[in-house]
Parts: structure tokens; C-alpha cells; sequence
């Protein structure tokens, strides 16, 4: 059984950085990748980057510009997001996924609070 658990979230001023972390327990098999969504209330969950299991990062349209950045620690069983120049949209509840074997794995998220 895999588990999820982010941390690493909390208030920033519009303009700072932020790095969360996902901490997970379990086998999460090789050719499983994982991911970062976002979630702001009253909006959809949307993707926010991924990286596969030899460690390619991909990052949606919206979310390329070099403000975010995936990257995971087999050693440590962490995923990372390092966040930068963060705006007032990027308010939201921020969530690690992985797809193993057809199953999706959610953490419970983390909350990031952006402010002028």
C-alpha cells in the first residue's frame, strides 16, 4: 500500500519561495511517475508538474516559465516542488499523486497561501 504525505506548505508573500516535500511509504513500482497538482477554491484540480521514473520532468503550458520545479530523492522516497516568484494565484491546496498499476495514489495536501 502506497502513502502519500506532503509538508513544506504555509503563508509566503507574493514574489517568495517555497519547496514542499512528499514523503512516501511503500513499494511504488519502477515506470511508476509522480506528480504535483494544485487545487484553489472553487477551481478544478490542475497539474502542475510530473516526473517519470528515470526522472524527466514535464510541466503543463501554464506552468512552464522556470517558476516551478519537480524533482524526487529515490534514496530518501521524496518528491520535491520547488516553487519561485510565487503570485497570489498560485494559492492553493498543493497535491502529490502517483500512478502505480493503474491505481492512483492521492496525499492528503498541503495548503500554500500566497499574500500581496
Amino acid at each position: 500500500q502506497i502513502q502519500l504525505v506532503e509538508s513544506g506548505g504555509g503563508s509566503v508573500q507574493a514574489g517568495g519561495s517555497l519547496k514542499l516535500s512528499c514523503v512516501w511509504t511503500g513499494y511504488i513500482a519502477i515506470g511508476c511517475g509522480m506528480d504535483w497538482y494544485r487545487q484553489a477554491p472553487g477551481k478544478e484540480r490542475e497539474l502542475v508538474a510530473s516526473i517519470s521514473s528515470h526522472g524527466a520532468t514535464d510541466y503543463p503550458e501554464s506552468m512552464k516559465g522556470g517558476r516551478f520545479a519537480i524533482s524526487r530523492d529515490k534514496g530518501m522516497n521524496t518528491l520535491y516542488l520547488q516553487m519561485f516568484r510565487l503570485k497570489i494565484d498560485d494559492t492553493a491546496r498543493y497535491y502529490c499523486h502517483t500512478r502505480c498499476v493503474g491505481i492512483h495514489y492521492w496525499g492528503p495536501g498541503t495548503q500554500v497561501t500566497v499574500s500581496s
